[in-house]
């Protein structure tokens, strides 16, 4: 069992950045990827992109590459989600999943989930 806490969301004008974080508590953090998806209003969950076990390869969405960056500290039981140069279509709900897959960009391939922050870019 893995519990996933997320944080870092808030508004922000659009050009500026966040750092999401998310906290896992349970056993063998580094068993699983880790991935990021939002949620925006009216839609269904979209990947953003996963981080391998080890934290050597990535993989995003194409409308955040070069914007957006994942990564993670085992030691620390932890994921992150730097988001520069936002812009108002990122508005949604930033959920962080756990699970056992490789590349998975699916909802259903991860099997723990956080509750959520929400991050609101204005124009």
């Amino acid at each position: 069992q893995v519990q996933l806490v997320e944080s870092g969301g808030g508004l922000v004008q659009a050009g500026g950045s966040l750092r999401l974080s998310c906290a896992a508590s349970g056993r063998s953090f580094s068993n699983y990827a880790m991935g990021w998806f939002r949620q925006a209003p009216g839609k269904g969950r979209e990947f953003v992109a996963v981080i391998s076990r080890g934290g050597r390869s990535t993989s995003y969405t194409d409308s955040v590459k070069g914007r957006f960056t994942i990564t993670r500290d085992n030691a620390k039981n932890t994921v992150y989600l730097q988001m520069n140069s936002l812009k108002p279509e990122d508005t949604a709900i930033y959920y962080c999943s756990a699970g056992y897959t490789n590349w998975g960009q699916l909802p259903d391939e991860y099997v723990y989930w956080g509750q959520g922050t929400q991050v609101t870019v204005s124009s």
